[in-house]
C-alpha cells in the first residue's frame, strides 16, 4: 500500500463515521428520521471495505469528486437544513 491509499482509506473512514454519526443524530433527534436513514445509507459510499464490495459486485464504484460533492452537500444539509446543532442540543438536555 502506498501513501496516497492509506491518507485515502483514512479520509474514507473519518468522513463515512462523520457522515453516519450525523445521520444517526437526525434519526433519533428531530422531525425527520427518514432523512437520517438516508444519510446513513449514503455513508456506507465512504467506507473503504464497501467501495472494494461495489467493485466487485457492479464492476465499479463511486468517483472521488462525487464523494466529495455528496459530503458537501451532506454536510450542507446537515447543518443548514438538518438543524444539527440543535438536535446536539437536544441529545444534551436527554443526558
Amino acid at each position: 500500500m502506498n501513501n496516497k491509499s492509506i491518507i485515502g482509506n483514512l479520509a474514507g473512514w473519518v468522513f463515512g463515521l462523520i457522515v453516519l454519526t450525523v445521520g444517526t443524530i437526525n434519526s433519533f433527534w428531530g422531525n425527520d428520521p427518514l432523512f437520517g436513514v438516508f444519510v446513513m445509507l449514503l455513508s456506507l459510499i465512504y467506507f473503504p471495505p464497501v467501495n472494494a464490495l461495489m467493485k466487485k459486485q457492479f464492476g465499479f464504484s463511486v468517483h472521488r469528486v462525487l464523494k466529495i460533492i455528496l459530503g458537501c452537500f451532506i454536510i450542507w444539509a446537515a447543518l443548514g437544513v438538518g438543524e444539527l446543532f440543535n438536535k446536539i442540543e437536544l441529545i444534551k438536555m436527554d443526558l
